[in-house]
């Protein structure tokens, strides 16, 4: 009869390329079942966006084979845990992600939308709050001009805000609130009770991932999120110009000094290449080239890749329906590959904690 012993013995083969030990040591095997004809087991990823899932159940498999039994059946439920180390306030949300840039204009918020949806489609509970007070676009991203959110009693007596759900995920936005077409001065104190109400106020429920769209600059806003909430890291968005690239690294400076010390998970670089419709295989690179690779190498963090500047990335957006969405785009691969990425620099900082 093969004995529990065995099966982790197997497995202590098995190897977490991120983390460099084993899956046994790392205590991601549970609820070993052995029959006479079969092995089941579940292994406990980080995350549900792990980028070597398939990688790590194909390693379990052949460690069974080759330290047990070469012919008895393995049933793996390759399930996650997403592991914090955050506390209150929000300890109902496991990671908060940040989403930077240095200056306007460089696609933050697009990117932002479609690493949320990304998130979500790789299985994690996921929530986006557009946190733009100055320009608020997650309305029209999502198509939900002139939506309202209701507000909900909870079991304290309190009164929360409800975000709204589309496309899987929480959303809210200080543009349900205000009138488009009516501009708001912001004086500084205004903004920091604006954006901690959207946090403090809203009924978020259990999160795996809260990406949350700062505005451009390094204001009021990031200041008061960094120092109000436990947020795992910060992931910069940029573009390849030298005038982008400089602004960038402001950010990057910000979420680094002392009194904000915030994790980097990485820089994304947008409007890296363009490719014509009629010329697929051809990338020109018109505005710079490896601007953010060098701008990760000069951080020493991850280059999480490259988003090409393509009309449809913009129109989907426009049109209430982000691209990543559709997975059959090209670009949809993309962002979820960076979504896989992000959650992978996620449980580097957090699973040994």
């Amino acid at each position: 009869m093969i004995t529990k012993e065995q099966v982790l013995h197997a497995l202590s083969f098995v190897e977490d390329p991120d983390f460099k030990k084993d899956l046994v040591t790392l205590n991601m095997i549970k609820d070993i079942e052995i029959t006479p004809n079969k092995i089941s087991f579940s292994v406990v990823l980080t995350t549900p966006a792990c980028p070597m899932k398939d990688h790590l159940e194909h390693a379990c498999r052949n460690a069974i084979a080759h330290f047990v039994d070469k012919d008895i059946a393995v049933s793996i439920n390759m399930t996650s845990q997403v592991r914090t180390t955050s506390s209150q306030p929000l300890n109902n949300i496991k990671h908060i992600i940040v989403v930077a840039s240095g200056k306007g204009g460089v696609g933050k918020s697009t990117v932002a939308a479609n690493l949320a949806l990304a998130l979500h489609m790789k299985g994690a509970k996921t929530g986006l709050l557009d946190a733009d007070i100055y320009g608020p676009s997650l309305p029209i991203m999502f198509g939900l001009e002139g939506a309202k959110p209701k507000a909900s009693k909870m079991e304290d007596g309190k009164t929360k805000i409800e975000p709204i759900e589309k496309f899987g995920i929480k959303l809210l936005s200080i543009g349900f609130f205000t009138d488009p077409n009516q501009p708001i001065p912001w004086r500084g104190p205004m903004v920091s009770a604006a954006i901690k109400q959207l946090f403090n106020d809203a009924d978020w429920g259990d999160l795996d991932y809260l990406v949350v769209d700062l505005p451009p600059g390094t204001g009021d806003v990031h200041i008061t999120v960094a120092q109000g909430y436990p947020v795992s890291g910060a992931v910069i968005v940029t573009t390849p110009q030298n005038v982008a690239l400089a602004d960038a690294q402001k950010g990057i400076g910000m979420f680094l000094m002392d009194a904000i010390n915030i994790p980097l998970l990485g820089v994304i670089e947008n409007m890296a290449y363009f490719t014509p419709a009629e010329l697929p295989e051809n990338k020109y690179y018109i505005f710079g080239k490896d601007g953010g690779k060098r701008l990760a190498e000069r951080f020493n963090t991850p280059f999480l890749g490259e988003i090409p500047l393509i009309k449809s990335i913009s129109d989907a957006g426009d049109n209430g329906y982000p691209i990543v969405i559709d997975e059959d785009e090209l670009i949809a691969k993309e962002f979820l590959a960076i979504a896989e990425k992000v959650a992978q620099q996620l449980s580097l900082q957090h699973v040994l904690t």
